[in-house]
């Protein structure tokens, strides 16, 4: 793609099925690796991640070949995998369907990675479904709640 030149960064948010507290601190850094290491096999370049016990926030520099959806297919399809091999879990480990993308400029990627990466104590403060839900009003999104959560 000779004398493409483009600037695309994407926060990808998306759940375990059910928002189950399954992903533990002590396999969350072998995950996040996993996962950056499906991002960069994909031509895109992690910027931040954190796997919550029960979501996982991703700012990715996107390839511009690279689409959104098929990435993130391929994160939860393979995560989910890395999950199951492993036996991380009782049963079977599945990301929830569907996922949230919001795309940001340059001056916005420092304040959103300290936000990915300040998830803990956000999060003692606040639900995913308040964060989930703060982030879709924030950037005016509209949503129909009976879809956001199983």
């Amino acid at each position: 793609m000779a004398n493409t030149y483009t600037q695309l960064y994407v926060q990808i948010v998306f759940a375990v099925q059910g928002r189950l507290n399954l992903i533990t601190e002590r396999n969350r850094d072998e995950l996040e690796k996993y996962i950056c290491g499906i991002i960069k096999n994909k031509k895109s370049k992690p910027l931040a991640i954190y796997c919550n016990p029960d979501h996982t926030h991703i700012l990715i520099g996107l390839h511009p070949a690279t689409s959104v959806s098929s990435l993130t297919r391929d994160i939860k399809a393979n995560s989910s995998k890395f999950i199951n091999d492993k036996k991380w879990v009782k049963g079977k480990f599945n990301w929830q369907d569907g996922f949230g993308a919001f795309s940001y400029s340059k001056s916005q990627i420092d304040s959103v990675a300290k936000y990915i990466l300040n998830q803990p104590k956000r999060h003692k403060k606040q639900t995913f479904k308040e964060e989930y839900l703060g982030i879709l009003k924030k950037l005016d999104i509209d949503y129909d709640e009976q879809y956001l959560f199983e």
